[in-house]
């Protein structure tokens, strides 16, 4: 069986970390804070409104990441075309994040794997429960699909994605635990590994995540938890729980 993985999600507003809330920049962070070493895979995610910001600017993010991190390293924002894709992968991104522009053109997945693997795919699910189902929402959160999770995560399964990053809205910035009902329902949906973000406060929700909500990879936004010490608590605590971790 694959060991779980901690991993560290970081969003940035025109080049500047900051912490989000409800999928707006909500407090600004220094990248002092981050460790680079012993976390398992990092996440950087552009979260800078159309026009409000320098799209250079987030290049030099992931290109500074890649340079002094030696582990996996997926960048995200903005991806529409394989133009964007290319220019993340050329910085030093080993895989990238999509979301609203495979929402718009589904087959974009398959054009990103048929090019550099599937592997280098994860398809970004943004959910919110609607009445008795969860719905896939885009553009920042703020646009209704119609999309049923579940299907979504199948169909972009089918298309080529390696990896689903499935983000509960309502729990984004709050630290009071995962969504599992939703991580279950996606985790038992498809084969890749799901990677699920949004609420966790604690070393427990991330057990939760693994032992109920059937997760791959628990991931956090909570730069103070990334501390070297701090990883090496989780994974501790992980362990000491029965949960197999990356050392």
């Amino acid at each position: 069986m694959l060991r779980k993985r901690l991993v560290t999600v970081l969003t940035f507003n025109n080049g500047v970390l900051f912490r989000t809330k409800l999928f707006q920049p909500d407090y600004r962070y220094t990248l002092n804070f981050v460790d680079a070493w012993s976390i398992d895979e990092i996440v950087v995610l552009d979260v800078t409104r159309p026009g409000e910001g320098d799209r250079e600017n987030f290049l030099s993010v992931i290109s500074g990441f890649a340079r002094r991190c030696f582990v996996p390293l997926a960048a995200g924002g903005g991806i529409r075309t394989l133009d964007d894709v290319r220019r993340f992968m050329a910085v030093g991104a080993d895989k990238v994040v999509v979301n609203t522009g495979a929402i718009e053109r589904p087959q974009f997945i398959t054009e990103i794997a048929r090019l550099y693997g599937s592997q280098c795919v994860v398809l970004s699910i943004d959910a919110r429960k609607v009445g008795k189902r969860y719905e896939v929402f885009s553009t920042f959160a703020t646009r209704a699909t119609g999309k049923e999770v579940g299907a979504w995560a199948q169909e972009a399964e089918s298309l080529g994605a390696g990896e689903i990053l499935l983000t509960a809205i309502e729990r984004d910035g709050f630290l009071q635990g995962f969504d599992l009902e939703l991580c279950r329902l996606v985790s038992e949906a498809v084969r890749v590994p799901v990677l699920v973000l949004g609420g966790a406060g604690n070393w427990q929700h991330m057990v939760d995540a693994f032992r109920i909500g059937g997760a791959s990879a628990a991931c956090t936004q909570n730069i103070y938890h990334f501390t070297e010490a701090s990883i090496r608590s989780a994974k501790a605590y992980l362990a000491k729980a029965g949960i197999e971790v990356r050392a």
